[in-house]
């Protein structure tokens, strides 16, 4: 039997993702959190074996809390279940110590079938990441070509993502507990990194990215 535990910052993704996963033979959800103080109480008492958390937790990161997750519970896989294109956030789970990435618009089997993987030892991801790594490793650290995402550290992509919520830059402070002055030197630094010419080219770039992700969740984006 795997034990599945699971933290996601909506009710009904959770418990969705609770009913289907029970009902899968050889599968059993050992417990929920909806954030990281949550999870971090009550992770190492369930004993699970896998660990399914998004990489977007309200105020909170889900990939520090990857790292938090396999120090807690080394033994244990993390897998990331999340909304946000893996082709961004894929190669840093994997590198805070995910054993794989799956997007949540995928079918329920997937899902399954990468809890299987990573219960087993193994490394899910999709066949595209698969590649892009591999290349990556061929490539030995060698510069690669991509979105200008890309280069954003961790926190920066975070706080991209709170403006892109229409957070403003008192209401990141109070949530990420640093000072306005730190907030607003991330945003510079995004300003530079995405050659964005001024706040509000940067709030539009955030919110229209934020819209984009809410389409890939939701499936109401469209072609073309």
């Amino acid at each position: 039997m795997i034990r599945v535990f699971l933290i996601d910052d909506h009710p009904i993704v959770r418990h969705g993702l609770a009913q289907l996963l029970s009902a899968e033979p050889g599968l059993e959800v050992c417990g929920q959190a909806e954030d990281t103080a949550t999870a971090l109480a009550a992770i190492s008492p369930a004993v699970p074996n896998v660990i399914l958390v998004d990489v977007s937790l309200g105020a909170a990161s889900g990939i520090d809390l990857i790292r938090e997750l396999k120090q807690r519970v080394s033994r244990a896989a993390v897998l990331v279940v999340s909304m946000h294109d893996e082709r961004l956030y894929a190669e840093r789970a994997l590198r805070a110590g995910a054993s794989g990435y799956v997007m949540k618009h995928e079918p329920t089997d997937a899902i399954v079938r990468a809890i299987r993987t990573v219960a087993s030892g193994g490394i899910f991801v999709s066949e595209e990441i698969s590649v892009r790594l591999l290349r990556l490793w061929v490539a030995n650290g060698a510069p690669r070509e991509g979105s200008p995402l890309d280069a954003l550290s961790n926190r920066e992509l975070h706080v991209l993502e709170l403006i892109g919520r229409g957070l403003g830059t008192r209401a990141i402070a109070n949530l990420l507990h640093i000072s306005v002055k730190t907030v607003e030197s991330y945003r510079a630094r995004l300003k530079e990194k995405m050659n964005l010419g001024s706040g509000i080219e940067l709030m539009r770039f955030a919110i229209r990215w934020a819209v984009d992700g809410h389409k890939r969740e939701t499936g109401d984006g469209t072609d073309g």
